[in-house]
């Protein structure tokens, strides 16, 4: 008997604040539900945001006050989901962690609303976003079932480039897959997060649980996109759904744009302005120079000059950047460090209209094949398509990489803190 859902990848975009994202993620899986839409999965830092293009003032050795204004504003963009900095794992789930006095739920409530819009929809709901816990932000994906509420949350293990100075480090004990059953179709769920699917290891301790739906929430856009994804799809004979924000510059927050212009009173969701008018971070005239001093081990000072911006051009450029403008293509590295399609399509004719991000969202069978997308250059777009799970157990005919294909008996995987037996239903 055919064991068919329709699944869904949503390539929406962060909102200015996180009240009207979440209010977005609501009216995007209403309308999927209205589709017949089982399971939904949203981008990579959808709730929080994903800071492209932002440097936070940092170099080697140096921070800037205007880079820590910045993480200032994206701290409070971030949600808090009532957890621990070790993570409190099935404890977290099951809500047995103590409760702050006079209230019912830890954490800011955003939980227990992400539960809420699962529940009233129907729709299993897989999103990524920006935990904030004590003081360190993380990459996560939230797992929402529409009837048991939360299944689970992972942290993101390995952050990329730059992403490292702006999240912490998630545990392997995350990537315990879950279990559960929507219209008596079993389902083991797993999660990779954008570069951690190029991860060999991480990718075998997700097969080795027997995952049949494999999410990978991603901020990358270029086109090698869609080969791992076929390639996890194939290697898995899981299906896989990859979902990416679709952004034009202007739709950067200000707090981005408005690089080292003067910093604005903006609300965030309290609708708290950030700073008072004597508590503005300081601001330096175009064209000085300052320094900074280090010593060498022999305790010599040194007096290296930090170049300021000497235009107007420059001081306006997004994310503070005061290095010189590039006029010849990036070459791959710098793409790669930044998620960005090197081929993306630009229009110069209007002020903030190209693409940061151009998307790229699919839906892949457990034979490699594009079933969906990749959608590029479509903002706020829902991919949906049915798809039947006794194909994975077909595709495992002939390979089974978490089974008697794994040569278990000569290769051996062991993960810190992670139970690789495929999960009981």
């Amino acid at each position: 008997m055919p064991q068919k859902l329709k699944l869904a990848s949503a390539q929406s975009r962060t909102l200015s604040t996180t009240a009207e994202t979440l209010h977005a993620l609501e009216t995007t899986t209403k309308r999927a539900a209205s589709q017949g839409v089982d399971i939904i999965l949203f981008p990579e830092a959808y709730i929080g945001g994903y800071p492209r293009t932002c440097n936070f003032g940092a170099a080697v050795g140096a921070r800037a006050p205007e880079g820590r204004e910045q993480f200032l504003h994206y701290f409070h963009d971030a949600v808090d989901l009532g957890d621990t900095p070790a993570g409190a794992g099935q404890d977290w789930v099951d809500k047995k962690l103590e409760l702050p006095r006079g209230k019912k739920y830890r954490g800011d409530g955003v939980r227990e609303e992400l539960e809420r819009i699962a529940r009233e929809t129907g729709v299993l709901v897989v999103t990524g976003l920006v935990e904030r816990c004590a003081g360190t932000l993380y990459c996560g994906v939230v797992f929402v079932c529409p009837k048991l509420g939360v299944l689970g949350k992972r942290r993101k293990l390995m952050p990329t480039g730059s992403e490292r100075l702006i999240w912490g480090f998630g545990t392997a004990s995350t990537l315990r897959a879950m279990t559960t059953e929507i219209k008596g179709v079993r389902l083991t769920l797993g999660s990779a997060i954008c570069w951690e699917n190029y991860m060999p290891m991480l990718r075998q301790s997700l097969y080795s649980q027997n995952v049949n739906l494999w999410f990978a929430p991603t901020a990358d856009a270029r086109d090698t996109w869609e080969s791992l994804m076929r390639t996890v799809g194939c290697e898995g004979r899981c299906f896989v759904v990859s979902a990416n924000q679709c952004v034009r510059k202007k739709h950067l927050p200000e707090w981005i744009a408005g690089g080292k212009r003067e910093a604005k009173a903006s609300a965030h969701t309290n609708g708290a302005p950030l700073h008072s008018e004597e508590h503005k971070p300081p601001q330096r005239s175009s064209g000085r120079r300052r320094s900074t001093i280090c010593k060498t081990e022999e305790g010599h000072e040194i007096c290296i000059p930090i170049r300021e911006a000497v235009n107007e051009n420059e001081s306006e450029r997004p994310n503070g950047d005061t290095s010189a403008i590039e006029t010849s293509p990036r070459s791959s590295a710098q793409h790669d460090a930044l998620n960005v399609n090197p081929f993306q399509k630009s229009d110069s004719s209007a002020d903030g209209e190209e693409f940061v991000s151009r998307g790229g969202s699919c839906i892949i069978s457990p034979l490699g094949e594009v079933l969906a997308g990749p959608l590029w250059e479509a903002e706020d777009e829902l991919l949906v398509t049915e798809v039947d799970f006794e194909d994975c157990e077909r595709g495992r005919l002939d390979f089974d990489a978490g089974g008697s294909y794994s040569r278990s008996d000569q290769f051996k995987l062991s993960v810190e803190g992670l139970d690789l037996a495929p999960p009981p239903f």
